[in-house]
């Protein structure tokens, strides 16, 4: 319990002294400083990222990070936990975007955090909303910007996925940049889905050889999410 305390004290203290570094994010962006920003954002963000995973007591292994390709992807996930955002922001040392849920806009300086790393936030209740979240995430892809989906929709809380939606891979398929599959094991043991309570715990992140996106035909188009959550299904049984 007082590991958990100590690190929700520490998760709002260090928002707060992040404050400097997330203004001059915002100035670096009226100036159009873009290379810059990203810069500063990145560092900044995977910081405290991984200070906060430090404060949890666990330890993160990585394996296959010789399959990331250069440019722009699409990371899809399977999503055991609210850990799951940290450990790929400081695991895959590479600036990302990450399609979040709506809920998380009402978290003051996490939220504008997430803008200057470009996410794109989603009302799952809301069918317009969320067609339009995919197309604004495809457009960041265009753009050069990577981004992180948990096609789920939602947190699992152990090893057992949801139906991968088929709509989550239209980012990549709109905007032609490749899949990346990423298969994390165990981060539901740092935070279970109905608890707040923190616990160290062993975690396992494989990234898996990326998918080309490009001239897929509509058959291999509609197979895709079967192939990559059966992909990141077989990592997570080895």
């Amino acid at each position: 319990m007082l590991r958990t305390i100590i690190w929700f004290i520490w998760f709002w203290i260090s928002l707060i002294l992040s404050i400097p570094a997330l203004l001059r994010a915002k100035l670096l962006d009226k100036q159009n400083k873009n290379e810059k920003r990203i810069k500063v954002v990145h560092k900044a963000t995977s910081l405290w990222t991984r200070l906060l995973i430090a404060l949890s007591g666990s330890k993160i292994t990585v394996t296959g990070e010789e399959n990331l390709p250069e440019g722009p992807v699409l990371y899809v996930s399977n999503h055991q936990s609210n850990f799951d955002i940290p450990i790929l922001m400081t695991y895959i040392n590479r600036p990302k975007g990450f399609i979040a849920k709506i809920e998380l806009t009402k978290m003051p300086l996490v939220v504008s955090w997430m803008r200057q790393m470009k996410c794109v936030f989603m009302d799952r209740n809301d069918i317009r909303q969320s067609i339009n979240c995919i197309n604004e995430g495809a457009d960041y892809l265009k753009q050069g910007y990577s981004m992180v989906i948990f096609p789920e929709g939602t947190r699992s809380g152990g090893q057992q996925m949801g139906e991968f939606k088929a709509g989550s891979f239209k980012l990549a398929l709109k905007s032609g940049v490749p899949i990346v599959p990423v298969a994390i094991d165990g981060s539901y043991k740092i935070m279970g889905k109905k608890s707040l309570i923190i616990k160290p715990a062993k975690v396992k992140v494989n990234i898996l050889e990326p998918i080309a996106t490009l001239e897929l035909s509509k058959e291999e188009a509609r197979e895709l999410p079967d192939k990559v959550q059966n992909l990141i299904k077989r990592s997570l049984e080895k």
